[in-house]
């Protein structure tokens, strides 16, 4: 190994080669002693296959090629690798897309902004941090910056009874049915309702059965109320097995393309803001049960929640009950026999 100085520079440079690859570059250290040790610990991670001392790491966007070829191989859900894919087409357009690996900081991320909800933001920002952590998997960097998400305020709008009313004359198939099933099961659209099969309907018992989904607590019996057994009975007619909405293409379910293209335009047919979307749906059921019931456990395990907080953004203050306290502070009182103040009835 050689320890040497260059010209214009004041840090001592290393030299040497193991295993038919040459290691040639800078120690960043002015003292001899010190950068004989920096150059002992960049041998000794040659040495060891790990490299202490790391080359000019990549650009994002050029780790983006790899990133990518992982998402296809590795073991993911499909709904989380269009994720990620979707998560880099918005990082790619920002500044950051050009910005070497070492270089990326939590200020710089906390910088960028993206267009759309806050929800929006956090697909590129989540999609960025498994970037990075796969960038020091793969010993391109030591370090991943630690940054903050977007805050979600969540969904406040429900899919309640006045806009069915307003959407199904004006929705297609099967976007209406969709509407239905959505407020009277609660299931998830794309991961549970599109992938209904005719096998796991329980006409007997007026069950459905949900195979598969997000959480282990998703595979769950969902029971039908009367409009869900009538809208299931006119879809399958005869059937006995398939795809209860099955696609075009031979063999497949519907998607989230067609249905969301008809939900658009039914929406702005009913005149419904841009902010109610139709997993909004889901939200109504669980909000409705809730407040009928009374019971957490009943909802947990008909939505196929696992944490209990999930499950209590559905729990809502008692309006009425608040509204009809105030009033009553409002109400004439007169003075009884005793002197005491009474309210009228």
């Amino acid at each position: 190994m050689e320890l040497f100085k260059k010209e214009k520079s004041k840090y001592w440079w290393y030299d040497f080669t193991v295993r038919g690859r040459r290691y040639r570059g800078s120690t960043k250290e002015t003292n001899e002693h010190r950068a004989m040790k920096m150059a002992g610990l960049k041998l000794a991670g040659a040495v060891e296959g790990s490299d202490p001392l790391d080359r000019k790491p990549p650009t994002l966007m050029q780790v983006s090629g790899r990133f990518l070829a992982w998402i296809e191989t590795a073991r993911l859900e499909p709904d989380t690798r269009r994720y990620y894919q979707n998560g880099w087409r918005l990082l790619q357009q920002t500044c950051i897309a050009g910005v070497r690996l070492d270089r990326i900081t939590a200020d710089a991320v906390e910088a960028l902004r993206f267009p759309g909800s806050a929800a929006n933001g956090n697909n590129a920002l989540r999609t960025l941090r498994r970037m990075l952590h796969k960038a020091r998997e793969w010993k391109l960097i030591r370090e991943v910056p630690c940054f903050k998400l977007f805050k979600e305020s969540g969904r406040a709008l429900r899919l309640d009874d006045e806009a069915e009313r307003k959407l199904l004359p004006v929705a297609e198939q099967p976007l209406q049915d969709i509407i239905v099933l959505m407020r009277d099961t609660g299931m998830r659209n794309a991961r549970e309702l599109y992938r209904m099969r005719i096998e796991n309907i329980d006409w007997a018992h007026r069950l459905i059965f949900n195979p598969d989904s997000k959480t282990k607590q998703g595979r769950r019996w969902i029971p039908m109320s009367e409009r869900v057994h009538d809208v299931l009975a006119l879809r399958c007619t005869d059937r006995k097995e398939g795809w209860v909405f099955p696609s075009c293409r031979k063999g497949k379910h519907i998607t989230g393309g067609l249905v969301n293209k008809q939900w658009v335009a039914a929406r702005q047919r009913a005149g419904l803001p841009d902010n109610l979307v139709l997993y909004c749906a889901r939200h109504d059921f669980g909000t409705y049960l809730l407040q009928s019931t009374g019971n957490l456990k009943a909802v947990m395990d008909s939505m196929g929640h696992v944490d209990v907080k999930t499950a209590m953004k559905y729990q809502h203050p008692e309006l009425e009950i608040v509204r009809l306290a105030l009033n009553s502070r409002h109400i004439p009182r007169h003075t009884g026999e005793n002197g005491k103040a009474q309210t009228q009835l």
